[in-house]
């Protein structure tokens, strides 16, 4: 089993900052790649931000305003954001994908943190 723990969500005002943390731990060989998510009540879940080896994406909503970076030794992505807007509110969920011991491959999902952005 891989598990994945998220923390750093909180209340925040509009124009405001936030550093959320995700690590991963369990039977971990190898991980690819590790991102987060985000859901707005009513809303499907999108893609916020991926890291994978060096290469990051974001997501057109957040390009310029939100930062991933990963720390290969501690298994932890991290997603600083900044200027934050109401529409930013949402449940952020931690993705990795990669290997376990014995080389089965894994696709984890974390419990989900808060971000809340008040106007």
């Amino acid at each position: 089993q891989v598990q994945l723990v998220e923390s750093g969500g909180d209340l925040v005002q509009a124009g405001g900052s936030l550093r959320l943390s995700c690590a991963a731990s369990g039977s971990i060989f190898t991980i690819n790649a590790m991102g987060w998510y985000r859901q707005a009540p009513g809303k499907q879940r999108e893609l916020v931000a991926v890291i994978t080896g060096g290469t990051t994406t974001y997501a057109d909503s957040v390009k310029g305003r939100f930062s991933i970076s990963r720390d290969n030794a501690k298994n932890t992505v991290y997603l600083q954001m900044n200027s934050l807007k109401p529409e930013d509110t949402g449940v952020y969920y931690c993705l990795a994908d990669g290997l376990r011991t014995g080389f089965s491959p894994f696709h984890s999902w974390g419990q989900g943190t808060q971000v809340t952005v008040s106007s």
